[in-house]
């Protein structure tokens, strides 16, 4: 029996390989190597005494606490968008459709500026939530309004192309057994979108995590209340404290990366549940 090797189109898989490391050396991990290196300047107590001050540790606590509240509400209303666009048809799709890429191409200054004109005190929403005792601009509330923006066409588009390859005939089986529709969300759809759920609400934490343009405008930047971690950051640029800048930047990539990892070994987890 012959066998017949098939040839790619693209060059051989060392020349391919040599290239995309090559690639990703210099757009990756070189630039975040410098980081690691210029903060090895620090010894460990300086390292230390930089990472966890009172005002650093509140950045923290709101820079992660309110990308993980944002992720969590974009994977919800992210996934209803979704099917909404996938499974029915209505006036105005298209338009409705080409709204959720906006936040991908309007500038985060931009979307800073319009959001804090909506929300603030005399603004057209602001104006109704304050007598309501609700404060969005220049409040936490603020950044949690702003990264949603910013993060919901990851979940969007992430989840949309693996619910248009799910075949009706799934969905019609599980009723012809007798299956209720929560049922067959829950045991038959949900399972098979959860991998691509869980990609999206990765993708947007880790924009939100990282986000700086369109916060700064609505946050109201306090210290201890509405500081974010990225503007530490930029503050001590601006001070020309360069190990210090990195000494917090190293800290964000190690806890991203961590948070990452987690996220990932559950998308395995979940795809080899759903090949068992």
């Amino acid at each position: 029996m012959s066998t017949f090797k098939q040839h790619s189109i693209l060059p051989g898989f060392n020349l391919a390989l040599g290239f995309t490391l090559l690639y990703l050396s210099l757009i990756v991990l070189i630039p975040l190597s410098a980081a690691f290196i210029r903060t090895a300047e620090l010894t460990w107590p300086e390292f230390w005494a930089i990472v966890t001050t009172p005002r650093v540790l509140a950045s923290y606590r709101l820079t992660f606490g309110v990308s993980f509240a944002a992720a969590l509400v974009n994977a919800v209303f992210g996934l209803l968008v979704a099917w909404v666009l996938v499974r029915y048809h209505f006036p105005g799709k298209k338009i409705v459709d080409a709204l959720v890429d906006l936040p991908f191409a309007l500038p985060t200054a931009v979307a800073g500026i319009a959001l804090t004109a909506l929300y603030s005190g005399n603004g057209w929403i602001g104006q109704h939530l304050e007598p309501l005792g609700i404060k969005v601009a220049f409040t936490p509330l603020g950044i949690f309004v702003a990264l949603t923006f910013i993060g919901l066409p990851f979940v969007v588009r992430t989840v949309q192309p693996v619910l248009e390859d799910i075949e009706a005939e799934l969905e019609e089986a599980a009723a012809t057994l007798g299956a209720n529709r929560w049922q067959t969300f829950t045991r038959v759809i949900f399972p098979v979108l959860f991998p691509a759920l869980m990609t999206g609400f990765a993708l947007a934490f880790a924009r939100a995590i990282g986000e700086y343009g369109s916060v700064i405008f609505i946050a109201g930047n306090m210290p201890m209340i509405s500081e974010i971690t990225p503007l530490l950051i930029v503050t001590k640029l601006e001070q020309y404290d360069y190990a210090g800048a990195t000494a917090l930047s190293v800290v964000m990539l190690v806890i991203s990366f961590i948070l990452l990892l987690i996220i990932n070994l559950l998308q395995w987890w979940s795809r080899r549940s759903a090949q068992t």
